[in-house]
């Protein structure tokens, strides 16, 4: 396929989308693999990031992301867009939160967008992604659980190499620990003695380099043991 002709099949996906795009309640955005810079953006996102078409198709892919987006998200949901490749069709759907920085706004704003392969090239190589981004109201009890799932999941990626320290049975000593279990009630559930939980605690504690309940309890919620 020559250059001209990619180019023109992409403004030709461009023009199909923008029939629509004012119609839809949230952000529809298209992204060129190529480079991943923006391909195009509808109105609604361009007055939120007090942006032009111009600006943003022109702007590179990192700079992009480095404005207008928060990086902790990124570590969550870029592998998972990524996976969308792995396949040959383009009915799968990566859904996902991110949070985004408005013009003139100094604070993360929620959104939950849904991303998907929209065109591939003629060797079935994707060429294109559609996104569409919704935004959660502040006052909605799921921007609460969003902040809560990425704070967990930036602490497992700092902390995995130290959980994995753990043995089996000290996993499960932290489970137990985690529940609001003594060393007394543990060694009846697990059919061992009081001292070897004591001893577990310690080397549980050395491991992680913890020191109170609230810090095993970190682990435990982040490692999905509770």
């Amino acid at each position: 396929m020559s250059v001209y002709s990619i180019e023109d099949k992409i403004q030709s996906a461009i023009d199909s989308v923008k029939t629509y795009a004012a119609d839809l309640p949230g952000v529809l955005v298209l992204h060129d693999l190529r480079t991943w810079k923006v391909a195009w953006m509808s109105e609604r996102g361009l007055s939120q990031l007090g942006i032009t078409l111009d600006e943003v198709t022109s702007i590179s892919a990192e700079d992009y992301y480095a404005r207008y987006f928060n990086p902790e998200d990124a570590k969550d949901y870029v592998p998972k867009i990524l996976g969308l490749f792995d396949n040959e069709t383009d009915d799968n759907i990566c859904t996902y939160f991110q949070q985004v920085r408005f013009a003139g706004h100094s604070d993360w704003k929620w959104h939950m967008s849904s991303t998907r392969v929209y065109m591939r090239d003629d060797e079935n190589k994707p060429l294109l992604t559609i996104t569409m981004a919704f935004p959660i109201d502040a006052m909605h009890h799921m921007t609460t659980k969003a902040e809560r799932i990425l704070q967990e999941n930036n602490f497992l990626r700092k902390n995995i190499q130290k959980f994995r320290l753990l043995s089996e049975r000290e996993q499960e000593i932290l489970k137990h620990l985690s529940l609001g279990q003594n060393s007394s009630e543990i060694a009846d559930t697990l059919f061992i003695s009081e001292h070897t939980v004591d001893t577990h605690k310690r080397n549980i504690k050395r491991k992680l380099g913890a020191s109170s309940m609230y810090e095993l309890g970190e682990y435990a919620r982040a490692f999905n043991l509770i």
